[in-house]
């Protein structure tokens, strides 16, 4: 089953933290791992302003892979994230009629 969440990161203090993260997230080995968890294709992103965080819209079709992205336990994500995160939360989204 599919599911809307939203991921909002916080990097460690330091120089080039989003970079690190971005270039990790964007290489061949951390589009496999997402694959693995969320339709990528659908991700949509947001930087903070300064830079010291960054959130995802994610479709998620595996809900426990998911929860081991973001507790820091894939073991392909964790030393990206021992190196860069200081925190992640996630969020469940519902969608709300406007109308």
């Amino acid at each position: 089953m599919e599911k809307m969440m939203l991921a909002i990161a916080k990097f460690k203090e330091g120089e080039g933290m989003l970079e690190k993260f971005m270039t990790f997230f964007q290489s061949d080995e951390g589009m496999e791992m997402r694959r693995g968890v969320a339709h990528v294709e659908k991700t949509v992103p947001g930087i903070f302003p300064d830079k010291s965080g960054i959130m995802f819209k994610v479709h998620v079709h595996n809900e426990e892979g998911m929860m081991a992205l973001v507790n820091g336990t894939n073991p392909v994500m964790k030393p990206i994230y021992d190196e860069c995160m200081q925190s992640i939360e996630l969020f469940e989204l519902t969608s709300v009629d406007i109308k």
